[in-house]
């Protein structure tokens, strides 16, 4: 997803900058390869970070070590975008909404499986925050990947699964699985029919995948004033709009505070949501 979101905000910033923006993908270690290289990098605005929230917000807090400080080796730039998971179940579970599907996992405990795109991912980590909010308890299988957790989600080996909208969109159409609900703090213009979580029985959930641009620490006042207007130009681009609303996602915007204080909070939150679950980096 990342890469996608930034291919499409590349061309449009490329635009709006008037520099040429290359992309460069560094796999490995959770994103944590790529963010390690632009903190190495000199800090004059021609080597960026675009990184997800699994980078930025997850990853410090399951007990690997990473070279760099999330919160210190970075100047924060522009909050990119955002974009919810949905909460699938298979047809067979008897539940037709958020609630019965609560209601039911109190009334079996452990018997429900959620499906994640692996170990310490946002849809592993949204399962466990709708488990802590809701007051109930599901085994959790991990997948290599939303590929192998939609397909066994679809096939009924699991019963329930937090993904994101384009991987089981065309999936819910057909009916092999049953939407409840959005992660996010408001509905998706892609389907405005399904309500948060928040309205439909867990007060206050909010789970979503976002997207950051940041510099290395010390990029000078100027250049970071100078992206971030070219950043917010290319958000509200006719062309980069569409293109996140057919991947259920929305842009954001803002100044660099913006994306300091709400990575911050992210932060702080899936920090809570990974000890008080107990979850370690190989467990």
């Amino acid at each position: 997803a990342a890469d996608i979101v930034a291919r499409h905000f590349a061309s449009r910033l490329a635009e709006t900058a008037g520099q040429p923006v290359v992309i460069d993908n560094r796999a490995g270690a959770g994103g944590n390869i790529g963010a390690d290289n632009i903190a190495r990098s000199p800090a004059d605005g021609y080597s960026l970070l675009f990184a997800s929230s699994s980078v930025l917000s997850i990853n410090p807090h399951l007990g690997g070590k990473a070279p760099f400080d999330v919160l210190k080796s970075f100047t924060p730039i522009a909050l990119i975008g955002h974009a919810p998971n949905v909460l699938v179940v298979h047809p067979s579970v008897p539940a037709k909404t958020v609630r019965d599907l609560i209601a039911l996992a109190k009334k079996r405990p452990d018997a429900l499986a959620y499906a994640s795109n692996g170990h310490g991912t946002l849809s592993h980590l949204t399962g466990e925050l709708f488990a802590q909010g809701a007051g109930v308890k599901m085994l959790h299988i991990p997948y290599k990947g939303a590929a192998p957790a939609t397909i066994d989600t679809v096939a009924g080996n699991v019963s329930v699964l937090f993904a994101a909208f384009p991987s089981v969109g065309s999936q819910v159409r057909a009916g092999r699985l049953r939407a409840l609900a959005v992660t996010s703090a408001q509905r998706i213009a892609v389907a405005m029919e399904l309500p948060t979580i928040a309205e439909a029985g867990v007060p206050g959930f909010e789970s979503s995948q976002w997207w950051g641009l940041y510099g290395p620490a010390g990029l000078p006042g100027a250049i970071v004033e100078m992206l971030n207007k070219a950043a917010n130009r290319a958000l509200t681009t006719e062309e980069f709009r569409k293109a996140l609303a057919l991947e259920g996602a929305a842009p954001a915007g803002g100044t660099p505070a913006t994306l300091a204080a709400y990575h911050k909070a992210d932060y702080d939150k899936w920090g809570k949501v990974i000890a008080a679950a107990g979850i370690k980096e190989n467990n």
